[in-house]
Protein backbone atom coordinates (compact mmCIF):
# COMPACT_ATOMS: atom_id res chain seq x y z
CA UNK A 1 0.00 0.00 0.00
CA UNK A 2 1.36 3.40 -1.02
CA UNK A 3 0.36 6.94 -0.13
CA UNK A 4 -0.14 8.77 -3.42
CA UNK A 5 -0.96 12.42 -4.04
CA UNK A 6 -2.69 12.99 -7.36
CA UNK A 7 -3.21 16.44 -8.85
CA UNK A 8 -5.70 17.15 -11.65
CA UNK A 9 -5.65 20.38 -13.63
CA UNK A 10 -8.50 22.45 -15.02
CA UNK A 11 -8.90 20.58 -18.31
CA UNK A 12 -8.96 17.27 -16.43
CA UNK A 13 -11.99 18.47 -14.42
CA UNK A 14 -13.44 20.73 -17.11
CA UNK A 15 -16.92 19.12 -17.09
CA UNK A 16 -18.98 16.82 -14.90
CA UNK A 17 -18.19 13.94 -17.28
CA UNK A 18 -14.47 14.57 -16.85
CA UNK A 19 -14.90 14.80 -13.07
CA UNK A 20 -16.62 11.39 -13.17
CA UNK A 21 -13.66 10.06 -15.16
CA UNK A 22 -11.26 11.40 -12.52
CA UNK A 23 -13.40 9.72 -9.86
CA UNK A 24 -13.11 6.38 -11.69
CA UNK A 25 -9.33 6.75 -11.89
CA UNK A 26 -9.06 7.63 -8.19
CA UNK A 27 -11.35 4.71 -7.32
CA UNK A 28 -9.15 2.34 -9.38
CA UNK A 29 -6.07 3.31 -7.36
CA UNK A 30 -7.96 3.24 -4.05
CA UNK A 31 -9.31 -0.26 -4.68
CA UNK A 32 -5.77 -1.47 -5.29
CA UNK A 33 -5.07 -0.59 -1.66
CA UNK A 34 -3.46 2.84 -1.97
CA UNK A 35 -4.18 5.83 0.22
CA UNK A 36 -5.17 8.80 -1.94
CA UNK A 37 -4.97 12.56 -1.53
CA UNK A 38 -6.42 14.28 -4.59
CA UNK A 39 -5.66 17.93 -5.36
CA UNK A 40 -7.80 19.66 -7.99
CA UNK A 41 -7.85 22.94 -9.88
CA UNK A 42 -10.93 24.93 -10.79
CA UNK A 43 -12.81 23.75 -13.87
CA UNK A 44 -11.13 24.93 -17.07
CA UNK A 45 -11.77 28.64 -17.68
CA UNK A 46 -13.52 29.17 -14.35
CA UNK A 47 -10.78 31.22 -12.67
CA UNK A 48 -10.64 33.60 -15.65
CA UNK A 49 -14.42 33.96 -15.54
CA UNK A 50 -14.41 34.77 -11.83
CA UNK A 51 -11.63 37.34 -12.12
CA UNK A 52 -13.33 38.95 -15.10
CA UNK A 53 -16.46 39.46 -12.98
CA UNK A 54 -14.35 41.39 -10.48
CA UNK A 55 -12.83 43.54 -13.23
CA UNK A 56 -16.27 44.38 -14.60
CA UNK A 57 -16.84 46.15 -11.30
CA UNK A 58 -13.36 47.62 -10.73
CA UNK A 59 -10.36 48.18 -12.98
CA UNK A 60 -8.10 47.68 -9.98
CA UNK A 61 -9.81 45.33 -7.49
CA UNK A 62 -8.30 44.87 -4.05
CA UNK A 63 -6.08 41.74 -4.05
CA UNK A 64 -7.63 40.34 -0.85
CA UNK A 65 -11.06 40.28 -2.47
CA UNK A 66 -9.66 38.80 -5.70
CA UNK A 67 -8.40 35.87 -3.63
CA UNK A 68 -11.80 35.43 -1.98
CA UNK A 69 -13.42 35.29 -5.43
CA UNK A 70 -10.81 33.14 -7.21
CA UNK A 71 -10.67 30.51 -4.46
CA UNK A 72 -14.32 29.58 -5.02
CA UNK A 73 -13.48 27.84 -8.31
CA UNK A 74 -11.58 25.03 -6.60
CA UNK A 75 -14.24 24.80 -3.89
CA UNK A 76 -16.81 23.81 -6.52
CA UNK A 77 -14.51 21.15 -7.97
CA UNK A 78 -13.66 19.45 -4.66
CA UNK A 79 -17.35 19.21 -3.79
CA UNK A 80 -18.25 17.72 -7.17
CA UNK A 81 -15.42 15.19 -7.06
CA UNK A 82 -16.32 14.13 -3.51
CA UNK A 83 -19.91 13.53 -4.64
CA UNK A 84 -18.72 11.57 -7.68
CA UNK A 85 -16.60 9.29 -5.48
CA UNK A 86 -19.43 8.82 -2.99
CA UNK A 87 -21.67 7.78 -5.91
CA UNK A 88 -19.11 5.02 -6.58
CA UNK A 89 -19.57 3.78 -3.02
CA UNK A 90 -16.33 5.24 -1.62
CA UNK A 91 -15.70 7.40 1.41
CA UNK A 92 -14.44 10.84 0.36
CA UNK A 93 -14.11 14.21 2.08
CA UNK A 94 -13.35 17.60 0.57
CA UNK A 95 -11.09 20.22 2.17
CA UNK A 96 -10.47 23.85 1.33
CA UNK A 97 -6.97 25.17 1.91
CA UNK A 98 -8.13 26.75 5.16
CA UNK A 99 -9.70 23.50 6.38
CA UNK A 100 -6.45 21.61 5.84
CA UNK A 101 -4.67 24.67 7.15
CA UNK A 102 -2.23 25.33 4.39
CA UNK A 103 -0.58 28.32 6.04
CA UNK A 104 0.82 30.95 3.67
CA UNK A 105 2.28 34.44 3.88
CA UNK A 106 -0.06 37.37 3.21
CA UNK A 107 1.06 38.21 -0.35
CA UNK A 108 -2.39 38.07 -1.90
CA UNK A 109 -2.60 36.54 -5.41
CA UNK A 110 1.07 35.40 -5.10
CA UNK A 111 1.19 33.77 -1.66
CA UNK A 112 3.87 31.28 -0.65
CA UNK A 113 3.27 28.22 1.51
CA UNK A 114 4.87 28.37 4.96
CA UNK A 115 3.63 25.14 6.54
CA UNK A 116 0.92 22.48 6.28
CA UNK A 117 -0.97 20.81 9.13
CA UNK A 118 -1.50 17.25 7.91
CA UNK A 119 -3.27 15.94 11.06
CA UNK A 120 -6.84 15.98 9.67
CA UNK A 121 -5.76 14.39 6.40
CA UNK A 122 -3.83 11.66 8.23
CA UNK A 123 -6.85 10.82 10.35
CA UNK A 124 -9.09 10.50 7.29
CA UNK A 125 -6.53 8.44 5.36
CA UNK A 126 -6.16 6.02 8.28
CA UNK A 127 -9.94 5.57 8.23
CA UNK A 128 -10.01 4.69 4.52
CA UNK A 129 -11.26 8.10 3.38
CA UNK A 130 -10.12 9.61 0.09
CA UNK A 131 -9.02 13.17 0.84
CA UNK A 132 -9.79 15.83 -1.75
CA UNK A 133 -8.03 19.18 -1.38
CA UNK A 134 -8.60 22.47 -3.18
CA UNK A 135 -5.41 23.44 -4.97
CA UNK A 136 -4.15 26.98 -5.53
CA UNK A 137 -5.20 28.27 -2.11
CA UNK A 138 -4.31 28.60 1.54
CA UNK A 139 -4.87 30.91 4.47
CA UNK A 140 -2.61 33.46 6.14
CA UNK A 141 -1.99 33.85 9.89
CA UNK A 142 -4.91 36.28 10.16
CA UNK A 143 -7.33 33.81 8.57
CA UNK A 144 -7.53 35.56 5.19
CA UNK A 145 -7.97 33.37 2.11
CA UNK A 146 -4.88 33.51 -0.12
CA UNK A 147 -4.08 32.12 -3.56
CA UNK A 148 -0.73 30.92 -4.83
CA UNK A 149 -0.72 32.45 -8.30
CA UNK A 150 -1.29 30.86 -11.70
CA UNK A 151 -0.43 27.18 -11.73
CA UNK A 152 -0.54 27.12 -7.95
CA UNK A 153 -2.42 23.82 -7.83
CA UNK A 154 0.77 22.03 -8.91
CA UNK A 155 2.51 23.68 -5.96
CA UNK A 156 -0.30 22.60 -3.64
CA UNK A 157 -0.01 19.01 -4.81
CA UNK A 158 3.76 18.75 -4.38
CA UNK A 159 3.69 20.61 -1.05
CA UNK A 160 1.05 18.22 0.31
CA UNK A 161 3.10 15.25 -0.92
CA UNK A 162 6.12 16.66 0.90
CA UNK A 163 4.17 17.27 4.12
CA UNK A 164 2.65 13.78 4.05
CA UNK A 165 5.92 12.14 2.93
CA UNK A 166 3.96 10.55 0.09
CA UNK A 167 5.45 7.73 -1.94
CA UNK A 168 4.71 9.57 -5.18
CA UNK A 169 3.11 12.75 -6.45
CA UNK A 170 1.32 12.26 -9.77
CA UNK A 171 0.52 15.36 -11.82
CA UNK A 172 -2.29 14.58 -14.28
CA UNK A 173 -2.59 16.97 -17.22
CA UNK A 174 -3.92 17.02 -20.78
CA UNK A 175 -0.59 15.63 -22.05
CA UNK A 176 0.96 12.26 -21.31
CA UNK A 177 4.30 13.52 -20.08
CA UNK A 178 7.11 15.98 -20.70
CA UNK A 179 8.08 16.36 -24.36
CA UNK A 180 11.24 17.60 -26.05
CA UNK A 181 9.14 20.64 -26.97
CA UNK A 182 5.51 21.53 -27.58
CA UNK A 183 4.11 18.93 -30.05
CA UNK A 184 1.69 21.56 -31.36
CA UNK A 185 4.67 23.40 -32.82
CA UNK A 186 6.87 20.38 -33.60
CA UNK A 187 4.75 17.29 -34.35
CA UNK A 188 7.90 15.14 -34.18
CA UNK A 189 8.51 16.11 -30.55
CA UNK A 190 9.26 13.06 -28.41
CA UNK A 191 7.95 12.17 -24.95
CA UNK A 192 10.73 11.77 -22.39
CA UNK A 193 10.55 8.70 -20.16
CA UNK A 194 12.69 10.49 -17.58
CA UNK A 195 14.07 13.96 -17.05
CA UNK A 196 16.31 15.18 -14.27
CA UNK A 197 15.05 17.54 -11.61
CA UNK A 198 17.58 20.16 -12.77
CA UNK A 199 16.38 20.00 -16.36
CA UNK A 200 12.73 20.12 -15.33
CA UNK A 201 13.41 23.13 -13.10
CA UNK A 202 15.06 24.95 -15.99
CA UNK A 203 12.30 24.05 -18.43
CA UNK A 204 9.58 25.11 -16.00
CA UNK A 205 11.33 28.43 -15.36
CA UNK A 206 11.86 28.99 -19.08
CA UNK A 207 8.25 28.65 -20.13
CA UNK A 208 7.37 24.95 -20.28
CA UNK A 209 3.72 24.78 -19.22
CA UNK A 210 3.70 21.15 -18.09
CA UNK A 211 4.71 21.93 -14.50
CA UNK A 212 4.66 25.14 -12.52
CA UNK A 213 8.15 26.17 -11.37
CA UNK A 214 7.37 26.40 -7.66
CA UNK A 215 6.07 22.83 -7.70
CA UNK A 216 9.38 21.67 -9.16
CA UNK A 217 11.27 23.67 -6.53
CA UNK A 218 9.24 21.98 -3.79
CA UNK A 219 9.90 18.58 -5.33
CA UNK A 220 13.62 19.28 -5.38
CA UNK A 221 13.80 20.65 -1.86
CA UNK A 222 11.92 17.73 -0.30
CA UNK A 223 12.94 15.09 -2.87
CA UNK A 224 9.36 14.28 -3.79
CA UNK A 225 9.05 11.57 -6.42
CA UNK A 226 7.19 13.36 -9.20
CA UNK A 227 5.50 11.92 -12.29
CA UNK A 228 3.58 13.60 -15.13
CA UNK A 229 0.68 11.60 -16.63
CA UNK A 230 -2.35 12.11 -18.85
CA UNK A 231 -5.79 12.28 -17.26
CA UNK A 232 -7.36 11.28 -20.58
CA UNK A 233 -5.91 7.77 -20.63
CA UNK A 234 -8.23 5.04 -19.39
CA UNK A 235 -8.26 4.72 -15.56
CA UNK A 236 -6.74 1.23 -15.81
CA UNK A 237 -3.95 2.43 -18.12
CA UNK A 238 -0.42 1.33 -17.26
CA UNK A 239 1.17 4.36 -18.99
CA UNK A 240 4.18 5.55 -17.03
CA UNK A 241 4.29 9.17 -18.25
CA UNK A 242 7.48 11.08 -17.45
CA UNK A 243 9.35 10.56 -14.19
CA UNK A 244 11.32 13.49 -12.77
CA UNK A 245 14.46 11.94 -11.29
CA UNK A 246 17.21 13.09 -8.96
CA UNK A 247 19.90 10.90 -10.47
CA UNK A 248 21.70 11.03 -13.80
CA UNK A 249 22.01 7.55 -15.32
CA UNK A 250 24.16 6.41 -18.20
CA UNK A 251 21.41 6.60 -20.80
CA UNK A 252 20.52 10.15 -19.81
CA UNK A 253 24.14 11.27 -20.15
CA UNK A 254 23.90 10.43 -23.85
CA UNK A 255 21.28 13.16 -24.38
CA UNK A 256 23.21 16.41 -24.74
CA UNK A 257 20.02 18.47 -25.08
CA UNK A 258 16.76 17.26 -23.51
CA UNK A 259 14.37 19.91 -24.73
CA UNK A 260 13.50 23.27 -26.23
CA UNK A 261 11.50 25.57 -23.94
CA UNK A 262 9.91 28.87 -24.88
CA UNK A 263 7.91 31.68 -23.35
CA UNK A 264 5.67 34.05 -25.27
CA UNK A 265 4.81 36.12 -22.19
CA UNK A 266 7.94 38.26 -22.25
CA UNK A 267 8.53 41.99 -22.58
CA UNK A 268 11.80 43.93 -22.73
CA UNK A 269 12.53 47.29 -21.14
CA UNK A 270 15.66 49.31 -21.95
CA UNK A 271 16.83 52.23 -19.84
CA UNK A 272 19.06 54.23 -22.18
CA UNK A 273 21.90 56.57 -21.34
CA UNK A 274 22.24 55.95 -17.61
CA UNK A 275 25.42 56.86 -15.69
CA UNK A 276 28.00 54.07 -15.91
CA UNK A 277 28.78 53.88 -12.21
CA UNK A 278 28.47 51.44 -9.30
CA UNK A 279 24.92 51.07 -7.99
CA UNK A 280 23.09 51.96 -11.19
CA UNK A 281 21.67 48.44 -11.58
CA UNK A 282 20.23 48.61 -8.06
CA UNK A 283 18.86 52.11 -8.66
CA UNK A 284 16.90 50.76 -11.64
CA UNK A 285 15.90 47.30 -10.42
CA UNK A 286 15.42 48.10 -6.71
CA UNK A 287 12.11 49.94 -7.27
CA UNK A 288 11.00 47.21 -9.70
CA UNK A 289 11.60 44.55 -7.06
CA UNK A 290 9.86 46.69 -4.41
CA UNK A 291 6.79 46.69 -6.66
CA UNK A 292 6.81 42.85 -6.48
CA UNK A 293 7.71 42.53 -10.17
CA UNK A 294 9.91 39.63 -11.29
CA UNK A 295 12.87 40.39 -13.54
CA UNK A 296 14.22 37.67 -15.82
CA UNK A 297 17.10 38.35 -18.23
CA UNK A 298 19.41 41.33 -17.66
CA UNK A 299 21.96 42.91 -20.01
CA UNK A 300 24.15 45.97 -19.37
CA UNK A 301 26.11 47.26 -22.32
CA UNK A 302 29.76 48.35 -22.21
CA UNK A 303 29.97 51.95 -21.04
CA UNK A 304 30.88 54.76 -23.41
CA UNK A 305 31.59 58.38 -22.45
CA UNK A 306 30.48 57.68 -18.90
CA UNK A 307 27.06 56.30 -19.88
CA UNK A 308 25.59 52.88 -20.64
CA UNK A 309 22.32 51.21 -21.59
CA UNK A 310 20.58 48.75 -19.27
CA UNK A 311 17.99 46.23 -20.49
CA UNK A 312 15.91 43.58 -18.73
CA UNK A 313 12.83 41.45 -19.32
CA UNK A 314 9.64 41.06 -17.29
CA UNK A 315 6.44 39.11 -17.70
CA UNK A 316 4.28 40.72 -20.37
CA UNK A 317 1.38 41.11 -17.95
CA UNK A 318 3.61 43.30 -15.75
CA UNK A 319 5.16 45.29 -18.59
CA UNK A 320 3.13 48.48 -18.18
CA UNK A 321 3.44 48.44 -14.40
CA UNK A 322 7.24 48.17 -14.71
CA UNK A 323 7.31 51.10 -17.16
CA UNK A 324 5.20 53.16 -14.75
CA UNK A 325 7.53 52.36 -11.82
CA UNK A 326 10.59 53.41 -13.81
CA UNK A 327 8.88 56.58 -15.05
CA UNK A 328 8.30 57.64 -11.44
CA UNK A 329 11.91 56.89 -10.46
CA UNK A 330 13.53 58.56 -13.45
CA UNK A 331 15.06 61.83 -12.41
CA UNK A 332 14.90 60.88 -8.72
CA UNK A 333 16.43 57.46 -8.23
CA UNK A 334 18.42 57.57 -11.47
CA UNK A 335 19.00 59.69 -14.56
CA UNK A 336 18.33 58.33 -18.05
CA UNK A 337 18.16 59.66 -21.60
CA UNK A 338 15.02 57.64 -22.33
CA UNK A 339 13.12 54.50 -21.38
CA UNK A 340 11.89 52.29 -24.20
CA UNK A 341 10.09 48.98 -24.27
CA UNK A 342 9.04 46.12 -26.51
CA UNK A 343 6.24 43.72 -25.57
CA UNK A 344 6.41 41.71 -28.79
CA UNK A 345 9.39 39.53 -27.92
CA UNK A 346 9.73 35.95 -26.75
CA UNK A 347 12.34 33.73 -25.11
CA UNK A 348 13.59 30.44 -26.56
CA UNK A 349 15.92 28.12 -24.62
CA UNK A 350 17.80 24.87 -25.13
CA UNK A 351 18.15 22.75 -21.98
CA UNK A 352 20.24 19.69 -21.22
CA UNK A 353 22.58 18.31 -18.56
CA UNK A 354 24.84 17.11 -21.36
CA UNK A 355 25.94 20.72 -21.88
CA UNK A 356 28.21 20.30 -18.85
CA UNK A 357 30.44 17.85 -20.70
CA UNK A 358 30.01 18.85 -24.35
CA UNK A 359 31.32 21.94 -26.13
CA UNK A 360 29.97 23.73 -29.17
CA UNK A 361 26.31 23.84 -28.10
CA UNK A 362 26.09 27.65 -28.31
CA UNK A 363 27.79 27.84 -31.70
CA UNK A 364 25.50 25.14 -33.09
CA UNK A 365 22.46 26.98 -31.75
CA UNK A 366 23.55 30.37 -33.09
CA UNK A 367 24.47 28.96 -36.51
CA UNK A 368 21.06 27.31 -36.92
CA UNK A 369 19.29 30.56 -36.08
CA UNK A 370 21.56 32.67 -38.28
CA UNK A 371 20.85 30.45 -41.29
CA UNK A 372 17.16 31.33 -40.88
CA UNK A 373 17.84 35.06 -40.47
CA UNK A 374 16.69 35.12 -36.84
CA UNK A 375 18.34 37.93 -34.86
CA UNK A 376 19.11 37.47 -31.15
CA UNK A 377 18.45 40.52 -28.96
CA UNK A 378 19.64 39.10 -25.63
CA UNK A 379 21.53 35.97 -24.52
CA UNK A 380 21.66 34.30 -21.10
CA UNK A 381 23.40 31.07 -20.09
CA UNK A 382 23.76 28.68 -17.18
CA UNK A 383 25.45 25.31 -16.75
CA UNK A 384 22.64 23.46 -18.49
CA UNK A 385 20.78 26.03 -20.60
CA UNK A 386 21.15 28.78 -23.19
CA UNK A 387 18.32 31.31 -23.53
CA UNK A 388 17.82 33.94 -26.20
CA UNK A 389 15.34 36.77 -26.71
CA UNK A 390 14.03 37.17 -30.25
CA UNK A 391 11.18 38.88 -32.06
CA UNK A 392 7.95 37.06 -31.25
CA UNK A 393 7.10 36.48 -34.92
CA UNK A 394 10.08 34.07 -35.19
CA UNK A 395 9.17 31.91 -32.17
CA UNK A 396 7.75 28.85 -33.92
CA UNK A 397 10.39 28.90 -36.64
CA UNK A 398 13.17 29.10 -34.02
CA UNK A 399 11.74 26.18 -32.03
CA UNK A 400 11.44 23.98 -35.13
CA UNK A 401 14.92 24.90 -36.34
CA UNK A 402 16.57 24.15 -32.99
CA UNK A 403 14.62 20.92 -32.46
CA UNK A 404 15.86 19.72 -35.86
CA UNK A 405 19.44 21.00 -35.33
CA UNK A 406 19.83 18.99 -32.11
CA UNK A 407 17.98 15.95 -33.57
CA UNK A 408 15.59 15.78 -30.63
CA UNK A 409 13.10 13.70 -32.58
CA UNK A 410 15.52 10.78 -32.27
CA UNK A 411 16.05 8.61 -29.20
CA UNK A 412 19.49 9.28 -27.65
CA UNK A 413 22.24 6.77 -28.01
Amino acid sequence: MALIVQKYGGTSVGSTDRIKNVARRVAHHHRRGHQLVVVVSAMSGETNRLLELAREISANPYPRELDVIAATGEQVTIGLLAIALQELGLKARSYTGAQVRILTDNAHTKARILEIDEANMRRDLDNGVIVIVAGFQGVDAAGNITTLGRGGSDTSGVALAAALKADECQIYTDVDGVYTTDPRIVPEARRLATITFEEMLEMASLGSKVLQIRSVEFAGKYRVKLRVLSSFDEPESTASGTLITFEEDDSMEQAIISGIAFNRDEAKISVMGVPDKPGIAYAILGPVAAANLDVDMIVQNIGESGHTDFSFTVNRSEYQKALDVLALERGHGFAAREIIGDNRICKVSVVGIGMRSHTGIASKMFKALAEEGINMQMISTSEIKISIVIDEKYLELAVRVLHRAFELENEPG
